[in-house]
């Protein structure tokens, strides 16, 4: 009997997702040209030249130099443009794992801004408010940062809770929390002794954690991308993400996880803890997010904004952007981070080298979400369609069970049951014996 080959749609199952990424990514692209093209047409401040240098600002802007003394828009190699690439990337890298881990589980975290904040306010605090002249400064920094992921996972687990005790939508309960944590957190912020004093144009900012002499380690990489904002916040960032993807992927707690995400009530019923494993991946999700908060703020030379009921950080939304774009792979979080972060890049240099604004590639980024988004509704679509034993394809006949492994697969090729002449049956074998 020959065995039943794959299906073509089948054996490209794993990388169907891959590419439906990277298609989105290119026709996003191509959107953003088009539209700083006709832009450019329409606006006699722009003209055909400068169209031309917006797209190509688009396309290579991490790679842009500046101008020369002629004008003209010059490309190579800037370690200012890629050091604030990863710096930028850092938060997205973090709150897209956060997003991915809820997703993977079943579970839609739109709670990273909340969680974000969480794990900014402790860690500010506690970096600030703990003297160094008492505790080494990078004593502090590891205590800081542990705060902060610790006030994330805290604030995560509420959605989590809410969720496995009392059925509550975690999207509900998620913003819930967001404007709850915005709000709280700018309070305490107002009430506290960390408001920035020393320089009179900074009202509602928070001290700077060098004020204390805390800041997250270079690690070596401001001698590669000397001038810019970079540090080893991004390789905590990789890492993390990496030991995500393992927790999921190779262990049994991961594998527990994603089964109640992929039914709770089978999950239970083979014994699962569907209640405990719905909190702790909201915990591990507002972990991440808390993360995120932490390290760009310990960085040390970025400041932060306590009046924050004027509008949640965008790094939070920012993550379900990321998450979608690497289809919820805490491995392809990585690089899909870095590539928004690469997009708002560009967008500042758009803005800095023409008459163009950043928004261009936020309509850029818009389109590659929407897309990325489409691609897995139809992935979506085709995985409750096999599991209704519907044709995925209109057009095909549904087969019966145990055809294939996919409706639209063709059945397995019967064997050709022998003839009589070629295999005697046992009656007429013992018929003969009975002659002889």
């Amino acid at each position: 009997m020959s065995k039943n080959p794959k299906s073509p749609l089948l054996k490209k199952a794993p990388s169907y997702s891959l590419r439906a990424s990277l298609i989105s990514i290119l026709i996003g692209l191509l959107t953003g040209g088009v539209v700083v093209l006709i832009v450019g047409l329409f606006n006699p401040m722009i003209s055909l030249k400068g169209a031309w240098d917006g797209i190509r600002l688009v396309l290579f802007g991490v790679f842009s130099t500046g101008r020369n003394a002629a004008g003209a828009l010059t490309f190579g190699f800037n370690p200012v443009n890629f050091g604030n690439m990863l710096f930028r990337a850092t938060p997205l890298i973090l709150t897209g794992v956060s997003v991915a881990v809820a997703f993977k589980t079943g579970l839609f975290n739109i709670g990273a801004p909340g969680q974000y904040l969480a794990g900014t306010a402790a860690s500010l605090f506690l970096a600030l408010s703990i003297p160094s002249s008492a505790v080494p400064a990078w004593l502090i920094w590891i205590i800081a940062f542990l705060g902060g992921i610790l006030a994330g996972a805290l604030w995560g687990s509420i959605p989590g809770l809410l969720k496995a005790t009392l059925n509550i939508n975690e999207v509900i309960a998620c913003i819930m929390t967001n404007w709850i944590a915005a709000s709280l957190v700018t309070w305490v912020f107002d009430i506290s002794n960390l408001k920035n004093m020393v320089e009179g144009n900074k009202t509602g900012y928070v001290y700077k954690t060098t004020y204390n002499g805390v800041a997250t380690a270079k690690m070596g990489l401001d001698k590669i991308f000397p001038g810019s904002q970079v540090n080893g916040g991004i390789i905590i960032a990789i890492v993390m993400a990496i030991l995500v993807y393992i927790l999921l992927e190779k262990t049994t707690f991961g594998y527990e996880l994603k089964a109640c995400g992929a039914n709770r009530h089978a999950a239970r019923y083979a014994g699962i803890r569907d209640k405990r494993n719905i909190v702790c991946s909201m915990a591990i999700a507002g972990a991440m997010a808390g993360a995120a908060g932490a390290l760009y703020y310990l960085s040390g030379n970025t400041e932060f904004f306590w009046t924050t009921y004027q509008s949640l950080p965008s790094e939070g939304f920012d993550g379900i952007a990321v998450a979608l774009l690497a289809v919820n792979n805490p491995i392809g979080v990585i690089f899909s981070g870095i590539f928004m972060s690469l997009l708002s890049i560009a967008g500042l240099q758009l803005t800095n080298l023409t008459a163009y604004n950043e928004y261009i590639t936020d309509v850029i980024i818009a389109v590659i979400v929407y897309l990325s988004a489409f691609s897995l509704v139809i992935k979506m679509w085709i995985s409750r369609r096999r599991k209704e034993g519907k044709p995925v394809l209109p057009w095909k006949k549904k087969q019966p069970e145990g055809a294939g492994l996919l409706p639209d697969t063709p059945p397995e090729t019967e064997p050709t049951e022998p003839s009589e002449e070629e295999t005697p049956t046992d009656d007429a074998v013992t018929g003969k014996e009975a002659e002889a």
